[in-house]
């Protein structure tokens, strides 16, 4: 019997688990040990981030074929839209204004996520790229959830500061039961999901390189 699409996820999940390595930031801004500039520099990384990976997640949309697909990354860039503004509120809580983040000089290690992403945007094969995603997106929401404690607890932001943090760290789960019906869409369809255990690795890879570029330039 074919396996269903939360006992594809759940398998990919299982077998890539944490991404391999130790984000060193997010323990440092969870005990407040990180300054103040890097929180300035989270900022100007993100908008450049949620930017580009804005533009992929529509590419993806008019790519895929189902419904389902389109529904799905649809949605997902819709909720970029609403943190591209948040990340704008956050970097003006942080000391930096919309001119500064224009301004702002990106670094190579934390650029290589939204590069890949839209590289699986360009060539990836869509269920795979749903479930590589959803991988991700369970430690992205994670350390967003402990960044936002410590912005409140450590560096007095007020909700607004800390609304970009939030809205990833939220609980999400029509958007997951988007996900799973994108899935289970190409799993009928007969996709084949054999790159998304490669795709996860690398964007997990990516992830953790994001963190610890910036980690690197405030020691």
């Amino acid at each position: 019997m074919s396996a269903t699409a939360q006992e594809t996820l759940a398998g990919l999940r299982d077998v890539l688990g944490h991404a391999e390595g130790e984000n060193r930031l997010v323990p440092r801004i969870a005990a407040g040990q990180a300054p103040r500039s890097v929180l300035a520099a989270l900022a100007g990384e993100q908008y450049r981030v949620i930017s580009s990976d804005w533009r992929s997640l529509l590419h993806l949309a008019a790519r895929a074929e189902a419904p389902a697909a389109k529904q799905y990354f649809s949605t997902l860039a819709a909720g970029e839209g609403i943190a591209l503004e948040r990340v704008v509120r956050f970097a003006a809580a942080a000391g930096l204004d919309e001119a500064g983040l224009k301004a702002y000089q990106p670094l190579p290690g934390c650029q290589a996520y939204p590069a890949y992403q839209a590289w699986l945007a360009l060539n990836g094969d869509i269920t795979a790229v749903i479930l590589a995603l959803n991988v991700n997106f369970g430690a992205w929401g994670e350390y967003c959830g402990t960044v936002s404690a410590a912005l409140a607890e450590h560096y007095g932001f007020d909700e607004t500061g800390r609304g970009f943090f939030d809205f990833f760290a939220a609980p999400a789960p029509q958007l997951l039961e988007l996900a799973l019906d994108a899935v289970q869409a190409g799993l009928d369809a007969g996709e084949s999901t054999a790159a998304a255990h490669g795709y996860g690795r690398l964007l997990q890879a990516y992830e953790l390189s994001f963190w610890n570029t910036l980690d690197d330039q405030v020691r």
